[in-house]
């Protein structure tokens, strides 16, 4: 088979990666590196072996994918360009602002038989991705991603920023509607909201609280999961899951229960480099991708009613003396 001929829109530090990613692929030939800084883009292209380009129209005659990771404001004109242009679409998170420019572009790779995946990358985590097939009717479902501020991704609020990897994993792993919520956050720096928690119940009673951070001392991404027969915890940044299950029933004079907890590293994993074979792996054999248009859509939809309510109630930071 002729090689996947693949272009990346947006060499800043994410698409850099992506773009190192697909050169290191046999079955991919990387046509080109785009970014309105022509230095960023010829230094991308000099380390990846590819040319460079300022205007991502001029390579979408020579793709058949793209990759796009530009601002998430452009997100909306650039994936239609490249859906318009017959390219299937790696489109980083957020997949829009907008639910209905999402739909237009979900509406649009299916006419034309297109793949259009969303680069929401934590699900491609091997910690994650164990948790997932450790569920057993969860109860409650607790996530805590905190960063050190960076102006990385200040373009967009820390909800669509941060807490959206959070919702999609919520929304794969409870597969039920939305019943209630309740969100509260506050802006800090950026004049966007820079801290948020929502609590969620879902229709079967599940219950999700997840708090996302962009000003906090440290960098933290935590998912714990408390179900009837065990208790799960992840750490999504260092790869890692522990599993506490009771085993039997009391023993000893003392009669403790037996508790065992057993742990699993995946310290050699690279989520993105597995986000991005996954793609060209459907874009190849056909199906539906591991994170579809549709997948994003719900969670960008549970992002804007999050911010909505937030916006509604307080969102600055007041100092109480």
């Amino acid at each position: 088979m002729k090689p996947l001929r693949v272009a990346v829109i947006g060499v800043g530090r994410l698409g850099s990666f992506h773009a190192q990613k697909y050169s290191a692929l046999p079955d991919v030939e990387l046509v080109g590196a785009v970014d309105i800084k022509e230095d960023r883009a010829q230094k991308v292209a000099r380390q990846c072996n590819t040319r460079a380009f300022t205007d991502f129209r001029d390579v979408l005659d020579m793709a058949d994918a793209v990759s796009v990771a530009v601002p998430t404001e452009i997100h909306y004109e650039v994936g239609k360009e490249a859906l318009s242009a017959g390219c299937h679409l790696l489109m980083e998170k957020p997949i829009t602002y907008d639910i209905a420019h999402a739909d237009e572009l979900i509406h649009m790779a299916y006419q034309k038989g297109l793949v259009l995946q969303v680069g929401h990358v934590e699900r491609f985590n091997p910690a994650v991705k164990k948790m997932k097939t450790l569920l057993n009717g969860p109860i409650f479902v607790e996530s805590h991603r905190l960063n050190l501020f960076t102006t990385r991704g200040t373009d967009v609020d820390v909800v669509l920023d941060l807490m959206i990897h959070d919702l999609d994993i919520i929304n794969h792993i409870v597969p039920y509607r939305v019943k209630e919520l309740h969100a509260v956050g506050m802006t800090v720096i950026t004049g966007k909201i820079d801290i948020a928690n929502v609590r969620i119940i879902f229709e079967n009673g599940t219950v999700a609280n997840l708090t996302a951070s962009r000003v906090s001392n440290k960098n933290l991404r935590k998912i714990r999961i408390f179900q009837p027969d065990a208790y799960i915890s992840v750490d999504c940044m260092n790869r890692k899951i522990g599993v506490t299950r009771l085993e039997g029933p009391p023993r000893g004079e003392e009669e403790m229960p037996q508790i065992s907890t057993s742990k699993l590293e995946y310290p050699g994993s690279d989520p993105l480099a597995d986000q991005i074979r996954s793609f060209v792996r459907t874009v190849k054999n056909g199906g539906r991708p591991e994170v579809s248009g549709e997948d994003a859509r719900e969670a960008l939809r549970l992002a804007q009613n999050i911010t909505a309510q937030i916006e509604r109630g307080c969102k600055d930071f007041q100092a109480i003396c």
